[in-house]
């Protein structure tokens, strides 16, 4: 398990003491405040936080494949405030800037030879829970994890439980339109280690949602506890304040051709997304 660089930068704002701020890079000097993290494989991270001194509940999230840098989507930031607005203190680590991949691997693959799969990426929550654990104000036992697209993958790639193992991790976790096919085979069942919900759109064209229909029909047959809601009418990134649009340059495994996807924001399924959140932590994360 590697090490994660942890930055939190303190600013009042709406009632909320941490509001999420973009993370100093490792050239640009030290951030207010660190974690250790020996080069080369540091992760930075973000943490927002509610005033007082916890201990909280916290969040990890993991960011799509839009990355943290100037191409961001901005969901992980819209998901980082809900939650820090609902007392949890919530971590963002940036897997791609580190990398060599600053403008995420939306439309381009990663650099050659740098590994930022889902299951790469499931390493760096794990780093991330092991930091969050080491600190005062957090309630180690009552750590989640939620993600969407490919941060939606990692949620899944990091709460899978092969051969019974819980890792000792993650106490519930969020997937927002993951790629559930690829946790899926001929007589393949997923296995979470803790509660898994996942949201999804049913006009998703890049992450359908049939397969995680079906990933979560063979969970519950399974006895897994595993919640799937499937939103009508909504597309991919549909917790997005962006319009609907499609980009024929994003790769797209799930389409002939291997490119073009839609996105765009469905305020229906981001409202009801909000309150599905909140009461799937409140239960799994509540002190």
């Amino acid at each position: 398990m590697h090490p994660i660089r942890a930055c939190a930068r303190l600013i009042a704002t709406l009632g909320i003491a941490g509001a999420l701020v973009a993370c100093a890079s490792r050239e640009s000097g030290p951030p207010t405040t660190a974690a250790p993290a020996p080069v080369p494989d540091a992760v930075p991270a973000t943490i927002s936080k509610p005033s007082g001194p916890g201990p909280f509940s916290a969040v990890v999230i993991m960011h799509d494949c839009s990355g943290l840098g100037p191409r961001s989507s901005g969901a992980p930031g819209r998901w980082a405030k809900e939650l820090v607005g609902r007392g949890y203190l919530v971590m963002l680590p940036d897997s791609f800037t580190p990398r060599g991949a600053p403008d995420g691997v939306c439309v381009a693959p990663p650099p050659r030879g740098v590994d930022v799969s889902p299951e790469r990426r499931a390493r760096d929550a794990y780093a991330a829970l092991a930091q969050l654990r080491q600190r005062p104000d957090v309630d180690g036992r009552r750590v989640g994890i939620m993600g969407g697209s490919h941060g939606g993958s990692s949620t899944l790639a990091t709460m899978r439980a092969p051969g019974g193992d819980d890792r000792g991790g993650f106490a519930a976790g969020v997937a927002l339109y993951p790629r559930c096919a690829a946790f899926m085979g001929v007589g393949v069942t997923y296995h979470p280690r803790a509660p898994l919900l996942i949201l999804i759109g049913e006009s998703d064209d890049w992450t359908p949602a049939a397969p995680c229909r079906t990933l979560a029909e063979r969970a519950a047959q399974a006895g897994d506890p595993v919640a799937i809601t499937i939103y009508p009418g909504a597309h991919h990134s549909f917790d997005s304040p962006n319009p609907v649009r499609y980009v024929a340059a994003r790769i797209n495994p799930s389409v002939a051709g291997g490119r073009g996807a839609t996105t765009g924001g469905n305020p229906a399924a981001w409202a009801d997304s909000i309150q599905q959140v909140a009461a799937f932590f409140g239960r799994h994360l509540a002190p």
